[in-house]
Parts: structure tokens; C-alpha cells; sequence
């Protein structure tokens, strides 16, 4: 059968721990079964690790309970059209409920929209915008092992330079970027600019705020979605790896976030003043940041990223202006007075990176939190600041015993999450590298 002759269809997604896309393709004739409430999945769909294995050994979420189903319930506001599959075909995000009604607490969007209610009750709402970065690599990757630049970004096989901000690079890849941007306006995702940044084959889409957490995030994971399928288009692959090179730049995911009350005022604007209320919530941030690491960092090539001398940070810190700041305060004043979080991997998973995000502003806000002195540019932290790990065994321990995490999270979040995360690092640990060999056999 041709891929013209397959029919239309829609597909109900969750989105897992890792980030990833599980679902049900429907055609279209039964698409009322979507809408009813009547796609079920088993709940441990969303407690897969990043091998897809549900981990009932040390869950007991799957086969120890009957593996239960859940139901799909789907978000209307996320019903958006699939330009890489047959005509007429449509994508809509869902939230797990159990068969009781209330939502799975396994599931990230259930996790990130309980804490907005957080926000709704003090009348507050976030505002978010994030931005997006990944590689384009050749689609021999299955074949060699690896992966390597587009061919047109090389020259006798090796990459043409650093290209950040090369429009070389851009116009080299316009045909791909081009299908990218095609396909998110057909999506209706506020996509704004697209740059080349210093990797070869590395670029960032920024999404342009909303005054909806959710929504933002929902942007991301189909910005996500399409950046691959596009790439499948050209043949080439896009990954969100957080270092998918060793000597190239890594992949970050910033986030943008103010708040606004219930009339629309900025409640961060300084407003040429102490921005008294900006400090208090990247106090909020910095002191929860250890905690939350390994939402920021979820998988052990994400602690590749944090070397110094790169933009990804390694001090718990924040600046007024400064990209070398975990925290970097870009405005002050106004409407556009803000925070952006700069730690977090592109392969973090967009729903619990927010709920990290916006749940350690929501602490600075409640207890007034004091961030200490700003890191001045062409200076060193402030005496006393902490650093962010590099080991990602610590960073589970650290998120598994920390008291925010299991308030924003949850207490059984927190155990499935520190638990799929433990083992997914000591597999890590176990597993002997071909740098071993080349390093330490000829030598011990």
C-alpha cells in the first residue's frame, strides 16, 4: 500500500517521563471515540524508562497490579494538524485519568497543570516562552553508530567552522528549516526566530510567550515532533541530545517566565526600582535547582553539557544581563521585566521542567527568598555559591530525598521518577565504554 492510499487518521498522544510520544492512531471514522472519552491505555504507559521498559521489578506499577487501564482524556486546545501524514490528519495531546476519574499522578501534564492551580489560587498566572535547541545530523546514524553533520555544512568530510548566528548555515539548510517553519504555522505554534548556533548542524526555534504554562509546553513537544519529521522528510535526523558531540556545543532548552495578575500586570516589574520581587523568585530557583537537577539533566549524557568555559552553567548563580548565570534577568522594567532558566538540556521533558521552574518561583514568591549578591560579568560567582552537579547518580539521590520536589511533584512521582532514574544511572555505571578499553587495557 502506498502512502497516498493510507487513509487519514488522528492520533491521541501522552507524553511519558522521558518526553517521548505514546498513543493510538484512530482513523477517522471512529474518531468520536477520541472525543468520548473511550481510548484507554495502560497507566504504566507513562512510568517507561528511556528503554521503554515499564519496571515492575521496582515500580510495581504494571504486571504486579494487573496493568491497569487508564483513559485517554484529550485537550481540545491542542488538536492540531499532522503535515507529514495523509491529508486530513490530525494529532491531539491527551491527559492519563484513571477509571475513577482523577488524573494519573504519573502523568506530566496532570503534574504541571496541578501546579498552576497553585498560581489560579494566589491570582496569579505565569507567562512562558521557551527556546529550543537540537541537531541536525546525516540519517546514516542507524548504520555507523553515530552521528555526523549534514553533508552540506562539510568540507572534505570534516564541518565547516563554528556557525553560530552563519546564515550560511541557515540558507545551506533553508529546504529543512523552511519545512520547519511551514509546519508550525500550519500547527498554529507561535515559532519566531530561527538561528544558527554554534555546532554544526545545531539551531534554536524560539517560541514566543503565552499566558498558559500548559500550552507552552504543549508548543514545545510539537516543535519537538516536527523538527524530526521534517527532518525524515529531507533525509536527515534532528535530535535533541543534550551533547550528542563531545567537542561541540551542547543543546539547551531555556525558558523564559513572568507573572501576571489577574488584571494583566507584570508582578515582576521593578519598575525602575529594586526588583525586590524578581530576586525573591531567583532565590526560589537557585535554592531548589539541586533539588530539580535531574529534571534539568534526566539522562547521563545530559551532565556531559555542564563543562566550564561553555554557556551551559555550573554555578548556582544569577546576573542581571549575564549568559553565563544559571538565572539570567534579562529586563527589569516593564511588560517584559522576566527570569530565563538557562540550565535545563534540550532533552528534558518540557511539562516537568516548568513544574521545576515555575514551582521554585512559586516558593520564592511565598517566603520573600533573598538570591544573595549577582554574579558581575567578567567575574567570578559570588564567594559561597554552589555548583551544579556533574554526576547524574547524584542528582537522582538528590531529587529522590528533597522535601520541594515531593510537594511541586508529588511523593509517588517522586519514587517512580528517583527510582526509574536510579537505575537508568547505574546501568550507566555498569556499563564498560570503548574509552575504557582504548584508555585503560594497554596501560593496567
Amino acid at each position: 500500500m502506498s502512502f497516498q492510499s493510507v487513509p487519514p487518521h488522528i492520533e491521541i498522544l501522552l507524553v511519558g517521563m522521558n518526553g517521548d510520544l505514546r498513543g493510538k492512531r484512530i482513523p477517522l471514522d471512529k474518531e468520536n471515540k477520541v472525543w468520548e472519552g473511550a481510548v484507554r491505555l495502560p497507566t504504566s504507559t507513562q512510568s517507561l524508562d528511556i528503554w521503554g521498559d515499564d519496571n515492575d521489578d521496582i515500580t510495581g506499577l504494571s504486571l504486579t497490579i494487573g496493568d491497569p487501564d487508564g483513559v485517554c482524556i484529550p485537550d481540545q486546545r491542542s488538536l492540531a494538524p499532522m503535515p507529514w501524514a495523509p491529508e486530513g490528519s490530525r494529532q491531539v495531546l491527551s491527559t492519563m485519568h484513571e477509571l475513577s476519574g482523577e488524573p494519573s499522578f504519573m502523568d506530566p501534564r496532570g503534574i504541571l497543570a496541578a501546579l498552576l492551580k497553585r498560581f489560579e489560587e494566589r491570582g496569579l498566572t505565569p507567562v512562558v516562552a521557551t527556546e529550543l535547541e537540537f541537531y541536525v545530523v546525516q540519517d546514516d546514524w542507524r548504520e555507523t553508530g553515530r552521528p555526523r553533520p549534514p553533508e552540506k555544512l562539510m568540507y572534505r568530510g570534516k564541518p565547516n567552522g563554528f556557525q553560530l548566528y552563519d546564515m550560511g548555515a541557515v540558507d545551506a539548510l533553508d529546504d529543512y528549516l523552511q519545512t520547519v517553519r511551514t509546519w508550525a504555522k500550519l500547527q498554529d505554534l507561535p515559532a519566531d526566530a530561527t538561528t544558527a548556533e554554534f555546532g554544526p548542524g545545531q539551531f534554536e526555534i524560539n517560541l514566543l510567550h503565552r499566558a498558559d504554562a500548559l500550552a507552552a509546553a504543549d508548543d514545545c513537544i510539537y516543535l519537538k515532533r516536527i523538527a524530526e519529521q521534517a527532518a525524515r522528510r529531507h533525509g536527515l535526523k534532528s535530535t535533541c541530545m543534550a551533547k550528542p558531540y563531545a567537542n561541540q556545543a551542547g543543546s539547551g532548552l531555556h525558558v523564559h517566565a513572568s507573572i501576571i495578575d489577574r488584571d494583566g500586570n507584570n508582578v515582576l516589574d521593578a519598575k525602575g526600582g529594586d526588583p525586590v520581587r524578581l530576586k525573591t523568585v531567583c532565590a526560589g530557583m537557585l535554592k531548589t535547582m539541586r533539588d530539580a537537577q535531574l529534571v534539568f539533566a534526566p539522562f547521563a549524557n545530559s551532565y556531559r553539557r555542564f563543562q566550564p568555559g561553555s554557556f551551559a552553567p555550573v554555578d548556582i548563580d544569577w546576573g542581571f544581563g549575564h549568559r553565563g548565570t544559571a538565572v539570567r534577568i534579562p529586563d527589569k522594567d516593564g511588560a517584559a521585566a522576566r527570569i530565563e532558566h538557562r540550565v535545563a538540556g534540550a532533552d528534558a521533558n518540557p511539562y516537568l521542567l516548568l513544574t521545576a521552574i515555575l514551582g521554585g518561583m512559586l516558593l520564592g514568591l511565598d517566603e520573600m527568598l533573598d538570591p544573595g549578591p549577582a554574579t558581575e560579568p567578567g567575574k567570578e560567582p559570588p564567594a559561597g555559591a554552589k555548583r551544579l552537579t556533574h554526576d547524574f547518580l547524584t542528582a537522582v539521590e538528590e531529587f529522590s530525598a528533597s522535601p520541594f520536589i515531593k510537594d511541586v511533584f508529588g511523593a509517588r512521582y517522586q519514587k517512580l521518577y528517583g527510582d526509574t532514574k536510579r537505575k537508568e544511572a547505574i546501568t550507566y555505571l555498569r556499563t564498560v565504554s570503548d574509552f575504557d578499553y582504548q584508555t585503560y587495557l594497554p596501560r593496567v
